[in-house]
């Protein structure tokens, strides 16, 4: 029950990315171009498992995307109000599917649980 009320709220939060981004004045090749630039994070684990983590965790941070949104609107800079609106919708995204922020045990090891299980 948990997991689908969860699995719901992600559904909801990239449903209102999808619509803010419907506020911009872009074309809709911009989303669906930029959607997984996100996981470039996951180059982190080239170095190692904690870069690793914290790369990835850095670019699954919906609050650092609401912040780039929210910066963007006051600078009036769409494509700042885009990255944020990506970085948003990219995190709720993979939370959907079950990939959540990463610990530095490793990539499967998530804040939802152990991928796979």
């Amino acid at each position: 029950m948990v997991k689908t009320l969860l699995k719901l709220e992600e559904l909801a939060a990239l449903l209102l990315a999808v619509y803010l981004f419907s506020t911009l004045d872009l074309s809709w090749w911009w989303f669906i171009g930029l959607f997984f630039v996100p996981d470039i994070g996951m180059l982190g684990y080239l170095v190692g498992p904690q870069v690793g983590a914290w790369c990835y965790n850095i670019f699954h941070l919906k609050s650092l995307g609401v912040a780039l949104y929210l910066i963007g609107i006051l600078m009036e800079f769409e494509y700042l109000q885009l990255a944020g609106i990506i970085l948003f919708a990219h995190a709720a995204f993979d939370r959907i599917i079950g990939y959540g922020l990463k610990y530095e045990r490793g990539f499967k090891f998530t804040h939802l649980g152990e991928i796979g299980n």
